[in-house]
This record gives C-alpha cells, sequence and structure tokens, in this order.
C-alpha cells in the first residue's frame, strides 16, 4: 500500500512538471522567503491498533517559494514539528502522553489560482523528518502498567525507544493567500502521512507498522525578494 502511494505521488508530480517544463515563459519569477507558525493535530498508525485520540503540537519554521510559471511553483521549507499520540482509556482513570519532536523538510509543488490580491493555493509532494527527541506524561507506572490496562490493550509502545529516526512520508494541503506589494499572508490546512516507521517493524518486533499522522493548521509570512 505504501509503495504504491509513493508511485502515485512521483507520478502526479510528473504530471505537474512536464506542463511547466515546456510551456512559454510570459510570467515574471517570483523569489520569497518568510516563516509559519502553527497547531499539529496528530496520531500515529499503529498495528496492532491502539487506542488513540488527537493530540496537539506546535510547529514553526522557515519557508522559500520560488514560482516560475503563472500558477505554479515549488516551496521549500524547514520546520520544528511536535507530533506523537494521546491514549483514548475512555471511562478508565489513566492517561498517558508520548511526544515526538522532528525537524521535518518538506518539498512540495505549489500551485495558485485568482486575482493578484486573493489567491487560493494547492500545496503536495514530499517530506522528510529527523527526529531529534522524545517526552511522555502518564498517571501510572510505565514499566509496570495497571492489570486492568494490560488486560484491554497493548501496553508495549509505552517503553520501546524511538529507533528509526528518519521519517518521510507525503505532505498536501490548500489555502489561501492575502497579498500586498511585497508581503504575503498566507493561512493553510495540511495533511501529513507517514510512510515509515518509528519503532522496529521486524518479525521478531510487536509492532508491524508505527507510523505519524497529523494535521497542520499554519499562518505563514512571506516577502517577496525578487
Amino acid at each position: 500500500m505504501k509503495k504504491q502511494l509513493i508511485k502515485g505521488l512521483l507520478l502526479f508530480l510528473c504530471m505537474l512538471y512536464i506542463p511547466a517544463a515546456f510551456s512559454q515563459k510570459h510570467y515574471r519569477p517570483e523569489i520569497s522567503i518568510g516563516a509559519k507558525f502553527g497547531t499539529n493535530l496528530s496520531n500515529t498508525t499503529f498495528v496492532p491498533k491502539v487506542k488513540e485520540s488527537l493530540l496537539l503540537g506546535y510547529m514553526g519554521g522557515l519557508s522559500f517559494r520560488y514560482i516560475e510559471e503563472k500558477y505554479f511553483g515549488f516551496i521549500l521549507e524547514a520546520n520544528f514539528s511536535q507530533q506523537g499520540w494521546k491514549e483514548n482509556f475512555e471511562t478508565e482513570p489513566y492517561s498517558y502522553t508520548r511526544r515526538m519532536n522532528y525537524v521535518e523538510i518538506p518539498f512540495m509543488s505549489h500551485i495558485f489560482f485568482g486575482k493578484k490580491a486573493v489567491r487560493v493555493f494547492f500545496n503536495i509532494g514530499p517530506q522528510v523528518g529527523f527526529f531529534v527527541s522524545d517526552s511522555y506524561k502518564s498517571n501510572f507506572d510505565i514499566t509496570a502498567p495497571p492489570p486492568d490496562i494490560e488486560l484491554s490493550r497493548s501496553v508495549e509502545q509505552y517503553t520501546l525507544p524511538i529507533t528509526r529516526k528518519v521519517d518521510y512520508g507525503i505532505d498536501g494541503g490548500a489555502g489561501l493567500e492575502i497579498r500586498a506589494g511585497r508581503n504575503s499572508f498566507m493561512l493553510e490546512g495540511r495533511y501529513y502521512f507517514g510512510l515509515g516507521d518509528f519503532f522496529n517493524n521486524r518479525k521478531k518486533d510487536y509492532f508491524a507498522t508505527s507510523s505519524n499522522k497529523n494535521i497542520l493548521i499554519a499562518l505563514s509570512y512571506m516577502f517577496r525578494i525578487k
């Protein structure tokens, strides 16, 4: 399934870049730099399944945008992002969250439509992330969980270390841009689907899949330098 998603993304990007490469250049290129800050709502894909709810985190970083053609360009970012998961114990009086910090680098096609002052845009492309650190909060001893927890759910995830420290996946989203001279303000919603695992997934390991997912809502400021 993950290999099919990667192939589909590469084919989609090729379809975007080929028309731009052969089109006539009647558009003045733009180069912009900027910063962004936002909120992550994250969880994970576990196999076997773990009962979860969304974990609130924050992200911020720097952006570079190059627009070569009318309606088309690309965006490169370097972001610090908080991700992880929050377990759902339903009516049980327990809590557990695990937060993972990453430095992420998305490289996305940037497609936009609209007038000079207001644009609607779509971004899609691959992303790679580098694990920095993690932490957890719990109201029980994770090395010796209460018997009712062990009987009702997986507990291996509480003590497993993050062994795979390079994350990768597909990023995509849409938003609105307000332009005033050289200044741009962008509100964007984005979804990240991780294709890599952060725990080992060998046959002898407990989890076959342990990948990140998150929804990002962010506000960016961009300044056009050319």
